[in-house]
């Protein structure tokens, strides 16, 4: 198993984190996300270490911004 914490920015509301978590747990692989919204930490447990490219292409489907 492999955790990786990132940062986004945009998150408001519950719906928003919602929406984070519902995109990132498509990636392949991912078996959890967990998203703190005070802090904007999206903690990601996936089978094997991830391409960060896939998951900032899914935080942005979500209408958010990864940061670097």
């Amino acid at each position: 198993m492999s955790t990786a914490t990132y940062t986004v920015s945009g998150m408001t509301c519950a719906h928003c984190v919602n929406s984070v978590k519902e995109e990132v747990g498509q990636v392949a692989g991912v078996s959890d996300v967990a998203v703190h919204l005070a802090t904007g930490q999206v903690t990601v447990t996936s089978e094997a270490p991830l391409d960060e490219a896939q998951v900032r292409a899914a935080v942005e489907e979500a209408g958010y911004e990864l940061k670097a």
